[in-house]
C-alpha cells in the first residue's frame, strides 16, 4: 500500500500551471504540472499511460471524462487514480481552495481504493466514488 506522503498529484492542463499548484505545494503536496512533461495540446489518451505508469493521481475539473470513451478506457488501462472537480464556474483561488481543503481526503481516498478509479471532489471538500473498474457498465470483474 502507499503511504500517504508518497503520493505525487498530476495537474493537468485546464487547472493552469500556477495558483493551484503553488496552494497546494503550500500545504506539503508533491505536484507536477501537465505542462512541465507534456505539450500543451497532448491528448489524454497519450499522456494518462504515462501519468499512470508513475503512479501519479490526476487532479482535473474535466467531468466530461467520465463519458469519453477513447480518454476514460485509457485512464481505466493506465491505473490512474483521477480526482475531478465537478463544481463549475470557479475562479483559480476557489478551486485552489477547494482541493487543498480536500486534501487530507484525497490522500486518504488514494490509499484505501485501489486503482484505477475516478473520484468526484465537491466544492465542501468532500470525495466520493464516481467511476471504478467495477461500476462501468459492460465491463467485466478481471
Amino acid at each position: 500500500m502507499k503511504r500517504l506522503e508518497s503520493l505525487v498529484f498530476f495537474l493537468d492542463r485546464s487547472l493552469g500551471k500556477k495558483t493551484i499548484a503553488d496552494a497546494l505545494r503550500e500545504v506539503g503536496a508533491d505536484v507536477r504540472i501537465h505542462d512541465e512533461f507534456f505539450s500543451q495540446d497532448a491528448r489524454d489518451e497519450d499522456w494518462l499511460p504515462q501519468v499512470g505508469t508513475k503512479g501519479w493521481c490526476v487532479l482535473t475539473k474535466d467531468s466530461r471524462i467520465k463519458h469519453r470513451l477513447i480518454e476514460r478506457t485509457a485512464l481505466m488501462e493506465a491505473g490512474v487514480r483521477a480526482f475531478i472537480l465537478v463544481s463549475g464556474n470557479l475562479t483559480g483561488q476557489e478551486m485552489a481552495q477547494i482541493f487543498v481543503k480536500a486534501l487530507p481526503r484525497m490522500r486518504k481516498f488514494a490509499v484505501k481504493h485501489s486503482p484505477p478509479f475516478i473520484a468526484k471532489i465537491h466544492r465542501d471538500g468532500s470525495v466520493e466514488m464516481w467511476v471504478s473498474e467495477s461500476n462501468i457498465p459492460g465491463n467485466r470483474q478481471r
